[in-house]
């Protein structure tokens, strides 16, 4: 999925509100719904920029050793049906 907004840009936005612009404005300013703003505000609130890149590389960090183990438990499904097999 391509993001529109970078998190440089979500972080931007999330502190125009801080520093007192209406909820509204900013939804009408940069063309989002009112729950994309309440989904980034739940997921960026708070962060720096630094944070957020941060988070992006544990994220996709995450997702690789994901798919490590799935790659490891397929291949000892595979390795269990051919020792089962040769008993």
């Amino acid at each position: 999925m391509k993001q529109r907004f970078s998190e440089e840009q979500i972080i931007g936005i999330l502190k125009q509100h801080e520093s007192g612009i209406a909820t509204s404005e900013i939804c009408r300013q940069h063309n989002i719904s009112s729950a994309t703003f309440y989904k980034w505000k739940a997921k960026f609130g708070g962060m720096s920029v630094s944070e957020a890149q941060r988070l992006k590389q544990l994220e996709i960090e995450n997702a690789k050793l994901k798919r490590i183990v799935a790659d490891q438990a397929l291949d000892i499904v595979a390795l269990k049906d051919v020792l089962s097999k040769n008993w």
